[in-house]
């Protein structure tokens, strides 16, 4: 079976197993430093954080560095750790000079991803067997366009206890992920008659596109301290038929709607027949409050429910929920087209996997995980660059590094500079005329980075954010 490792943007291919593993990875390394994927002075992860990464013996790393340091590829210094020699590679004659290759990051602080290197392949692969062994024939056909009802169920009941939620089975539509389930309730609103939505004034550029793709039109709604500021749906026409908000913790300002913004939106609804489109797209990671219960509780009539297993588990799983309005449920329906658009046994795999309490626990080692890089964030920021503001860290997989004013430019620039990838704030707003101005900031991503990579991207980001000697101003290179 091939092994993949992503630190520092290389991808190896282990296809050999048993004795030739070895002579495997020390090729796929050779490779890799001949076609520049891995340039002279690259620090490489020590033997047992590789190890840990490919799920093979440390020995089998320490002896292909061992020979790589020996063929001149590498070199090993006591406190220096293991990097990729300074040498000229030169192609052989005759070769065609290689296409070249997108420049990929060192470390992607970009929000929006989990940590793939921790995905519980093991668990998961127990959970796919009984999942598999235990499926009727008639699960493999085309079946019910909600998705399967084992993950519907074991949906309802999860999210009931973890998140507050009141659903039942017969309420919830699986889909391939959020942007699939805002694209079908897009359709649905438009079939209904709306023109409008209104959206938050800080959130992603991919929705607002989606959106704007289907017809409908964006309102934006003004941002304060207290999270949105709701209370101007009270002055958008009748044709605004919902509004979408992450009111559990705002992407990106990363604070929870306040609890009278929270009544005065299910109020909006109620009163125009709207609809509260409730992104909970981190719901599980809360680390210094109590978690923020679901908007839908308040009224499940009035507002839809959409998580993912895109931050909990992994984006690739394609796999999405939307908890309905017992009115939306078969507009929803016919919007997908009449069949189910997720795999048979994701789902079914999912299913297992949350009723088996294997869900449970893998969330739990998560949410200490980015918790421990969360802190030692904060830590590093406050040491090394104390002038920057933190916040939004009391939940979710990113924080909001707040900048002088006018400097968000030079900082992208600066981390670009060291081989980090970060997102800027101001990109993340689309209300520049009035009530909300842009802040100057970064939104940092704590969720990617292997817990090995951890220590030098914290390093990179410092060296970009680090203030001149006098304290007032940022030396960002140009």
């Amino acid at each position: 079976m091939a092994r993949s490792w992503a630190t520092l943007g290389v991808d190896l291919h282990l296809e050999p197993t048993g004795p030739q593993l070895r002579r495997g990875l020390t090729d796929a390394l050779r490779e890799a430093v001949r076609g520049g994927r891995l340039a002279p002075g690259t620090r490489l992860p020590s033997s047992r954080s590789l190890a840990a990464d490919l799920g093979i013996a440390r020995n089998t790393v320490a002896d292909a560095y061992a020979d790589l340091v020996a063929e001149g590829w590498l070199t090993a210094r006591q406190g220096s750790g293991t990097r990729v020699a300074g040498r000229t590679v030169v192609p052989p004659t005759g070769a065609a000079a290689p296409p070249p290759e997108r420049h990929r990051p060192l470390y992607d602080l970009r929000p929006g991803s989990p940590d793939l290197a921790s995905f519980p392949r093991a668990e998961w692969l127990r959970a796919a067997r009984r999942a598999l062994t235990a499926a009727p024939s008639e699960a493999f056909g085309y079946g019910d366009p909600r998705g399967r009802v084992e993950l519907r169920t074991a949906l309802a009941g999860y999210l009931s206890r973890a998140r507050g939620v009141r659903a039942d089975p017969e309420r919830i539509v699986v889909c391939a992920g959020f942007a699939h389930g805002l694209r079908l309730l897009a359709t649905v609103l438009r079939a209904r008659g709306a023109h409008t939505i209104a959206v938050e004034s800080y959130g992603l550029d991919e929705h607002w596109r989606l959106l704007a793709s289907t017809g409908l039109a964006m309102a934006p709604l003004p941002f304060d301290e207290l999270g949105t500021d709701v209370r101007e749906l009270t002055g958008l026409g009748t044709g605004t038929g919902a509004v979408l908000l992450t009111p559990a913790h705002q992407f990106p300002m990363g604070v929870p709607l306040h609890h009278d913004r929270r009544a005065a939106v299910v109020d909006w609804a109620r009163r125009t027949g709207g609809l509260v489109l409730e992104d909970d797209y981190d719901g599980e990671f809360r680390y210094d409050r109590q978690p923020v219960g679901a908007l839908q509780g308040l009224d499940p009539d009035r507002v839809v429910h959409l998580g993912t297993a895109s931050k909990s588990l992994a984006p690739g799983l394609r796999l999405g929920w939307m908890v309905l309005p017992p009115d939306v449920v078969q507009d929803v329906v016919k919007a997908k087209g009449g069949v189910d658009t997720s795999g048979v046994l994701d789902q079914l795999t999912l299913a297992e996997f949350i009723a088996s309490g294997a869900y449970d626990r893998h969330v739990r080692a998560a949410r200490t995980r980015y918790r421990r890089r969360r802190d030692a964030l904060v830590a590093a920021l406050a040491e090394r660059a104390p002038a920057i503001r933190v916040t939004g860290i009391a939940a979710g997989l990113h924080a909001v590094l707040r900048l002088p004013p006018g400097t968000e430019g030079a900082a992208v620039r600066a981390a670009a500079y060291q081989g980090l990838a970060v997102d800027g704030l101001v990109p993340r707003h689309r209300h520049p005329d009035a009530v909300t101005e842009p802040l100057d900031a970064l939104v940092v991503g704590y969720g990617t980075p292997p817990d090995h990579a951890w220590s030098g991207a914290l390093d990179a980001l410092c060296a970009a954010l680090s203030f001149g000697a006098n304290g007032t101003g940022i030396p960002f290179p140009g």
